[in-house]
């Protein structure tokens, strides 16, 4: 469900190394399973919450499109949980430090209706995707295009705007509403993605550059700029002020 509007960074010096090879630093692996682990369990609980929330659609239709998008989402589980298995990491045990954090963001984070779901589902789940993606260029060649396939649109992008256009053009005072829900998601993104890192001592020396390429941590400044921006440009597609 996921929209890639960051701007591309450049790749770092372990982008040139195999799996293999780049796994030989145990503080890289460990960084590596935890960034599998949580993607896993995202997708896990995106296709959970997905598929609770086409019970919220207003026709067959759009219960439909729900449901497709919660399958993308099992998909995605399906690929990180066949790749930590031929690490030789249990996906599960590679999944479980995350449940509680995610689990919390969900609760927290629960939308009160149909429209509500939609733009979490474009906006707050794009956030979390950014982020990993600006993980992403610090990762091995293997690792890398694993990450980046996963957090790629699943397609229906335009199925949310359409939606969510159409119902602030049906009644201008729900985009006063979605935008502060919007706005709400935003700080819980960014807040949930920060503990996530920081409770992982390996995933946050990644996130700064500590592991292969040194720390800078002007580059995590700007990093989140760049997932500001992309939000950003996504709430002014769906007609909605940031």
């Amino acid at each position: 469900m996921e929209t890639s509007d960051t701007p591309e960074k450049a790749p770092t010096a372990i982008a040139s190394k195999s799996w293999e090879e780049a796994a030989a630093d145990p503080q890289y692996r460990a960084a590596v399973v935890d960034l599998l682990g949580v993607l896993a369990y995202g997708e896990l609980a995106a296709f959970e919450r997905l598929a609770e929330d086409a019970k919220l659609a207003p026709n067959l239709a759009d219960k439909a499109e729900l449901v497709a998008m919660a399958s993308a989402e099992f998909q995605h589980f399906d690929a990180l949980s066949r790749r930590l298995t031929h690490i030789d990491e249990d996906p599960t045990r590679a999944m479980e430090p995350f449940v509680a954090s995610l689990d919390e963001f969900h609760r927290q984070t629960a939308p009160s209706d149909w429209l509500e779901g939609l733009i979490k589902a474009y906006v707050g789940d794009s956030i979390a995707s950014d982020f990993y993606r600006e993980v992403a260029v610090r990762l091995d060649a293997d690792s890398s295009r694993l990450v980046l396939d996963v957090l790629d649109d699943t397609g229906h992008s335009n199925f949310v705007v359409e939606k969510v256009r159409a119902a602030i053009e049906a009644d201008p005072r729900v985009g006063g509403r979605l935008a502060l829900w919007a706005r709400r998601l935003m700080g819980e993104a960014l807040s949930q993605a920060q503990r996530v890192v920081a409770d992982r001592d390996a995933l946050s020396t990644m996130l700064v550059g500590g592991v292969a390429d040194g720390f800078d941590l002007a580059e995590v400044g700007r990093m989140f700029s760049r997932i500001t921006e992309a939000h950003t440009k996504r709430m002014a597609a769906l007609g909605l002020a940031a």
